[in-house]
């Protein structure tokens, strides 16, 4: 048996994944914007699936007011970059996906350039202006993408790509209807967000290998307080 026989064997066993899916995996290009809560959660978990590339977008740095949620961070790393510090443990974790640290401030103007020949792109921002952001590139150059939110004990998932309901279809970029409030002003348990990257980063196994449904057209909501969830179709 050859290494990755050995280390993917319990996705290869996956009737809907296998070895065919895993091979489009090693073959896919992914963007991860955000390496806090959601995106350093979501990103070590497609690490560890094996994408082929994974390009990692975060321009902040490590706060121990960060360490909570985010579980791949140390104290020793505070002020130390996010996306930089992220790559280096995903590397660690499997040196077969290529992972690249983007550290500037995604844009409406960059971001058309940026988001060039990625597969699949993870919106895992803490605030609403950036989701937007994405949507609107993602609508632009015709990516298919997942968004997600986390607030208090609650999160959301969406799905988006050409020819389905985008973000901004649903939520109001003037702040009336704009999804949940960054966990700066809101504040946020980690389990929540957990949730979120972990749904996050099944939507994109599922798009890229063609397992299962995805959230087209739906918006997933939960909260861990009531234990309650809804799936809406939008």
């Amino acid at each position: 048996m050859n290494e990755d026989s050995i280390r993917y064997a319990r996705m290869i066993s996956l009737p809907e994944i296998g070895l065919k899916g895993l091979e489009l995996l090693q073959k896919s290009k992914v963007l991860v914007i955000g390496a806090g809560a959601l995106g350093s959660t979501c990103a070590m978990y497609l690490a560890g699936a094996g994408i082929g590339e994974l390009t990692v977008a975060d321009f902040d740095t490590i706060d121990i007011s960060n360490l909570p949620r985010q579980l791949f961070y140390e104290t020793n790393q505070c002020g130390g970059l996010k996306a930089e510090t992220l790559v280096k443990r995903m590397q660690a974790l499997n040196n077969g996906c290529k992972s690249i640290a983007l550290t500037e401030m995604i844009t409406s103007r960059n971001g058309m350039e940026l988001f060039k020949g990625f597969d699949f792109v993870v919106d895992a921002t803490d605030n609403p202006a950036s989701k937007f952001n994405t949507d609107k590139i993602c609508k632009i150059l015709g990516s298919y993408y997942c968004i997600g939110g986390v607030a208090g004990f609650r999160g959301q998932v969406m799905s988006g790509g050409p020819g389905y309901i985008a973000y901004s279809d649903i939520f109001s970029p003037d702040g009336v209807c704009s999804g949940v409030a960054p966990c700066s002003v809101s504040g946020v348990i980690g389990p929540a967000a957990g949730v979120v990257a972990c749904i996050q980063a099944s939507e994109t196994i599922k798009h890229l290998t063609g397992a299962g449904a995805i959230l087209f057209n739906k918006l997933f909501s939960i909260d861990l307080l009531s234990m309650s969830s809804s799936l809406i179709s939008v």
